[in-house]
Protein backbone atom coordinates (compact mmCIF):
# COMPACT_ATOMS: atom_id res chain seq x y z
CA UNK A 1 0.00 0.00 0.00
CA UNK A 2 1.41 3.69 -1.09
CA UNK A 3 2.07 5.58 1.66
CA UNK A 4 -0.43 8.95 1.92
CA UNK A 5 2.94 11.00 1.95
CA UNK A 6 4.31 9.47 -1.17
CA UNK A 7 0.49 9.94 -3.24
CA UNK A 8 0.31 13.30 -1.84
CA UNK A 9 3.99 14.16 -3.02
CA UNK A 10 2.94 12.60 -6.43
CA UNK A 11 -0.16 14.83 -6.97
CA UNK A 12 1.68 18.03 -6.20
CA UNK A 13 4.48 16.93 -8.84
CA UNK A 14 1.96 16.65 -11.60
CA UNK A 15 0.04 19.58 -10.44
CA UNK A 16 2.65 22.64 -9.41
CA UNK A 17 3.79 22.92 -12.91
CA UNK A 18 0.17 23.91 -14.29
CA UNK A 19 -0.12 26.74 -12.02
CA UNK A 20 2.85 28.79 -13.74
CA UNK A 21 1.27 30.65 -17.12
CA UNK A 22 4.59 29.81 -18.99
CA UNK A 23 3.57 25.97 -18.51
CA UNK A 24 0.25 26.05 -19.56
CA UNK A 25 1.46 27.87 -23.10
CA UNK A 26 3.80 25.32 -23.61
CA UNK A 27 1.48 22.25 -23.19
CA UNK A 28 -0.86 24.09 -25.53
CA UNK A 29 2.19 24.98 -28.37
CA UNK A 30 3.06 21.42 -27.86
CA UNK A 31 -0.30 19.89 -28.34
CA UNK A 32 -0.86 21.84 -31.15
CA UNK A 33 2.67 20.97 -32.79
CA UNK A 34 2.69 17.73 -31.89
CA UNK A 35 -0.38 17.02 -34.00
CA UNK A 36 0.62 19.43 -36.48
CA UNK A 37 3.86 17.34 -36.83
CA UNK A 38 2.43 14.02 -36.58
CA UNK A 39 0.18 14.35 -39.64
CA UNK A 40 2.50 16.12 -41.96
CA UNK A 41 4.94 13.35 -40.95
CA UNK A 42 2.74 10.55 -42.19
CA UNK A 43 3.64 11.56 -45.66
CA UNK A 44 7.36 12.37 -44.97
CA UNK A 45 8.06 8.68 -43.27
CA UNK A 46 5.58 6.78 -46.12
CA UNK A 47 7.42 9.13 -49.19
CA UNK A 48 10.79 8.29 -47.51
CA UNK A 49 11.53 12.00 -47.32
CA UNK A 50 13.26 11.99 -43.48
CA UNK A 51 16.24 13.17 -44.78
CA UNK A 52 14.61 15.86 -46.87
CA UNK A 53 13.14 16.93 -43.44
CA UNK A 54 16.35 16.93 -41.69
CA UNK A 55 17.30 19.41 -44.04
CA UNK A 56 14.59 21.38 -43.77
CA UNK A 57 14.55 21.84 -39.78
CA UNK A 58 18.15 21.53 -39.50
CA UNK A 59 18.39 25.02 -42.26
CA UNK A 60 16.38 26.88 -40.00
CA UNK A 61 19.24 27.77 -37.91
CA UNK A 62 20.73 30.58 -39.87
CA UNK A 63 17.35 32.05 -40.31
CA UNK A 64 17.00 32.31 -36.88
CA UNK A 65 20.13 33.70 -35.47
CA UNK A 66 20.05 36.37 -38.17
CA UNK A 67 16.32 37.59 -37.12
CA UNK A 68 17.52 37.40 -33.51
CA UNK A 69 20.75 39.49 -34.45
CA UNK A 70 18.77 42.38 -36.65
CA UNK A 71 15.94 42.40 -33.90
CA UNK A 72 12.84 40.99 -35.90
CA UNK A 73 11.04 38.10 -35.57
CA UNK A 74 12.68 34.24 -35.73
CA UNK A 75 9.86 33.33 -37.15
CA UNK A 76 10.40 34.82 -40.25
CA UNK A 77 14.05 34.39 -40.39
CA UNK A 78 13.36 30.60 -40.00
CA UNK A 79 10.80 30.64 -42.56
CA UNK A 80 12.79 32.37 -45.15
CA UNK A 81 16.04 30.32 -44.50
CA UNK A 82 13.46 26.99 -44.80
CA UNK A 83 12.42 28.24 -48.18
CA UNK A 84 15.51 29.27 -49.70
CA UNK A 85 16.98 25.70 -48.53
CA UNK A 86 13.85 23.75 -50.46
CA UNK A 87 13.98 26.28 -53.63
CA UNK A 88 18.27 25.54 -53.64
CA UNK A 89 18.10 21.77 -53.40
CA UNK A 90 15.43 22.13 -56.09
CA UNK A 91 17.42 24.45 -58.41
CA UNK A 92 20.52 22.20 -57.77
CA UNK A 93 19.13 18.90 -58.36
CA UNK A 94 17.92 20.36 -61.64
CA UNK A 95 21.37 20.36 -62.88
CA UNK A 96 22.79 17.59 -64.93
CA UNK A 97 25.34 15.70 -62.58
CA UNK A 98 23.66 16.46 -59.34
CA UNK A 99 20.66 14.00 -58.01
CA UNK A 100 18.37 14.74 -55.12
CA UNK A 101 20.19 13.51 -51.96
CA UNK A 102 23.41 15.24 -52.92
CA UNK A 103 21.54 18.57 -53.19
CA UNK A 104 19.92 18.19 -49.95
CA UNK A 105 23.36 17.41 -48.52
CA UNK A 106 25.08 20.28 -50.26
CA UNK A 107 22.29 22.70 -48.70
CA UNK A 108 21.94 21.25 -45.65
CA UNK A 109 25.64 21.73 -45.03
CA UNK A 110 25.69 25.36 -45.93
CA UNK A 111 23.16 26.31 -44.06
CA UNK A 112 24.26 24.60 -41.09
CA UNK A 113 27.33 26.03 -41.34
CA UNK A 114 26.63 29.91 -42.22
CA UNK A 115 23.94 29.19 -39.08
CA UNK A 116 27.24 28.31 -36.73
CA UNK A 117 28.89 31.26 -38.24
CA UNK A 118 26.38 33.55 -37.04
CA UNK A 119 26.28 32.60 -33.88
CA UNK A 120 29.48 33.37 -33.76
CA UNK A 121 28.97 37.13 -34.61
CA UNK A 122 27.13 37.28 -31.11
CA UNK A 123 30.14 36.10 -28.85
CA UNK A 124 27.91 33.93 -26.58
CA UNK A 125 26.40 30.31 -27.48
CA UNK A 126 24.98 30.48 -24.47
CA UNK A 127 22.13 32.97 -25.52
CA UNK A 128 21.55 30.35 -28.22
CA UNK A 129 20.76 27.01 -26.02
CA UNK A 130 17.21 26.88 -26.08
CA UNK A 131 17.17 27.76 -30.20
CA UNK A 132 19.19 24.34 -30.75
CA UNK A 133 18.05 22.47 -27.94
CA UNK A 134 14.38 24.06 -26.85
CA UNK A 135 13.51 25.78 -24.01
CA UNK A 136 9.70 25.44 -22.04
CA UNK A 137 10.41 28.91 -20.85
CA UNK A 138 10.64 30.53 -23.65
CA UNK A 139 6.97 30.09 -24.87
CA UNK A 140 5.23 33.48 -25.16
CA UNK A 141 1.99 34.32 -25.94
CA UNK A 142 2.93 35.59 -29.49
CA UNK A 143 4.79 32.29 -30.00
CA UNK A 144 1.26 30.25 -29.00
CA UNK A 145 -0.01 32.45 -31.15
CA UNK A 146 2.26 31.35 -33.86
CA UNK A 147 2.18 27.79 -33.31
CA UNK A 148 -1.76 27.88 -33.48
CA UNK A 149 -2.02 29.92 -37.05
CA UNK A 150 0.76 27.94 -38.52
CA UNK A 151 -1.37 24.38 -37.13
CA UNK A 152 -4.46 26.04 -39.02
CA UNK A 153 -2.83 26.61 -41.92
CA UNK A 154 -0.76 23.36 -42.41
CA UNK A 155 -3.90 21.04 -41.05
CA UNK A 156 -6.43 22.90 -43.18
CA UNK A 157 -4.19 22.64 -46.07
CA UNK A 158 -3.60 18.65 -45.73
CA UNK A 159 -7.57 18.35 -45.40
CA UNK A 160 -8.08 20.13 -48.59
CA UNK A 161 -4.98 17.89 -50.50
CA UNK A 162 -5.44 14.52 -48.58
CA UNK A 163 -6.21 12.60 -51.40
CA UNK A 164 -3.60 14.06 -54.12
CA UNK A 165 -1.17 13.46 -51.44
CA UNK A 166 -1.78 10.08 -50.26
CA UNK A 167 -2.38 8.79 -53.67
CA UNK A 168 1.35 10.42 -54.35
CA UNK A 169 2.83 8.84 -51.44
CA UNK A 170 2.19 5.37 -52.14
CA UNK A 171 2.29 5.34 -55.85
CA UNK A 172 3.45 8.51 -57.50
CA UNK A 173 3.23 6.79 -61.19
CA UNK A 174 -0.29 5.92 -60.97
CA UNK A 175 -0.90 9.84 -59.19
CA UNK A 176 0.61 10.84 -62.83
CA UNK A 177 -1.63 8.67 -64.55
CA UNK A 178 -4.40 9.90 -63.02
CA UNK A 179 -3.54 13.66 -63.60
CA UNK A 180 -2.26 14.58 -60.28
CA UNK A 181 1.22 16.36 -60.28
CA UNK A 182 3.59 14.43 -57.63
CA UNK A 183 6.30 16.86 -58.31
CA UNK A 184 4.10 19.92 -57.58
CA UNK A 185 2.74 17.96 -54.72
CA UNK A 186 6.34 17.16 -52.72
CA UNK A 187 6.74 20.58 -53.30
CA UNK A 188 3.60 21.68 -51.34
CA UNK A 189 4.86 19.37 -48.71
CA UNK A 190 8.22 20.54 -48.35
CA UNK A 191 6.61 23.88 -47.55
CA UNK A 192 4.45 22.60 -45.12
CA UNK A 193 7.28 20.79 -43.49
CA UNK A 194 8.75 24.10 -43.61
CA UNK A 195 6.19 25.65 -42.37
CA UNK A 196 5.96 23.16 -39.36
CA UNK A 197 9.65 23.58 -38.59
CA UNK A 198 9.03 26.89 -37.72
CA UNK A 199 6.24 26.07 -35.18
CA UNK A 200 8.33 23.79 -33.17
CA UNK A 201 11.88 25.59 -33.09
CA UNK A 202 10.68 27.05 -29.73
CA UNK A 203 9.30 23.60 -27.98
CA UNK A 204 12.68 21.08 -29.47
CA UNK A 205 14.69 23.80 -30.81
CA UNK A 206 16.48 23.83 -34.32
CA UNK A 207 18.73 20.71 -33.63
CA UNK A 208 15.84 17.83 -32.92
CA UNK A 209 12.64 19.14 -34.83
CA UNK A 210 13.15 16.53 -37.51
CA UNK A 211 12.30 14.39 -34.64
CA UNK A 212 8.72 15.24 -34.51
CA UNK A 213 8.40 14.41 -37.84
CA UNK A 214 9.73 11.30 -37.45
CA UNK A 215 9.68 9.37 -34.38
CA UNK A 216 5.95 9.92 -34.06
CA UNK A 217 5.08 8.91 -37.92
CA UNK A 218 7.10 5.97 -37.82
CA UNK A 219 5.32 4.63 -34.60
CA UNK A 220 2.26 4.96 -36.10
CA UNK A 221 3.24 3.03 -39.36
CA UNK A 222 4.05 0.18 -37.16
CA UNK A 223 0.74 0.38 -35.24
CA UNK A 224 -1.90 1.54 -37.86
CA UNK A 225 -3.36 0.00 -41.42
CA UNK A 226 -4.16 2.98 -43.04
CA UNK A 227 -3.00 6.65 -43.13
CA UNK A 228 -6.08 8.13 -40.93
CA UNK A 229 -4.74 5.84 -38.16
CA UNK A 230 -1.54 6.19 -38.34
CA UNK A 231 -2.29 10.16 -38.25
CA UNK A 232 -3.98 9.68 -35.37
CA UNK A 233 -1.43 6.76 -33.62
CA UNK A 234 1.01 9.55 -34.47
CA UNK A 235 -0.20 12.50 -32.56
CA UNK A 236 -1.06 10.38 -29.82
CA UNK A 237 2.86 9.74 -29.25
CA UNK A 238 3.95 12.99 -29.83
CA UNK A 239 0.99 14.64 -28.01
CA UNK A 240 2.21 12.42 -24.94
CA UNK A 241 5.52 12.48 -25.57
CA UNK A 242 5.57 16.16 -25.38
CA UNK A 243 3.33 16.32 -22.38
CA UNK A 244 6.12 14.05 -20.77
CA UNK A 245 8.75 15.88 -22.04
CA UNK A 246 7.78 19.17 -20.63
CA UNK A 247 7.19 17.97 -16.98
CA UNK A 248 10.93 16.11 -17.04
CA UNK A 249 12.16 19.28 -17.95
CA UNK A 250 10.38 21.42 -15.47
CA UNK A 251 11.44 18.73 -12.75
CA UNK A 252 14.93 18.60 -14.10
CA UNK A 253 15.72 21.89 -15.47
CA UNK A 254 19.10 20.23 -16.70
CA UNK A 255 17.20 18.68 -18.96
CA UNK A 256 15.98 21.02 -22.29
CA UNK A 257 12.70 20.69 -23.28
CA UNK A 258 13.46 19.65 -26.80
CA UNK A 259 15.57 16.33 -25.27
CA UNK A 260 12.77 15.42 -23.02
CA UNK A 261 10.35 15.06 -25.63
CA UNK A 262 12.49 13.70 -28.24
CA UNK A 263 13.10 10.87 -25.33
CA UNK A 264 9.66 10.54 -24.11
CA UNK A 265 8.43 10.06 -28.21
CA UNK A 266 11.03 7.65 -28.65
CA UNK A 267 9.64 5.01 -25.97
CA UNK A 268 6.16 4.39 -27.56
CA UNK A 269 8.58 3.98 -30.52
CA UNK A 270 10.94 1.26 -28.84
CA UNK A 271 7.57 -0.62 -27.38
CA UNK A 272 5.52 -0.64 -30.52
CA UNK A 273 9.24 -1.84 -32.61
CA UNK A 274 9.19 -4.47 -30.32
CA UNK A 275 5.65 -5.71 -29.41
CA UNK A 276 3.61 -4.37 -32.56
CA UNK A 277 2.64 -7.44 -34.22
CA UNK A 278 4.62 -8.14 -37.85
CA UNK A 279 3.02 -7.26 -41.02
Amino acid sequence: MRAPGTTTAMLDSLLAPLREEFFLRALAAVVLSGVTCACLGAYVVLRRMAFVSTALTHSILPGVVGALLLGISPYLGALAAALLTAAGAAWLASRRGTSEDSAIGVMLSVMFAGGIALMQQAHSWRDFTGLLFGSVVSVGPADLLVVGLTALVVLLSLRALHKELELAAFDEEYARLLGARPGLLRAVLLALVALGAVACVRLVGALLTTALFVIPAATGVLLGRTLPRVMAWGACVAVGGGIGGLYLSYHVPSVPSGAGIVLCCALPYLLARVFAPRR
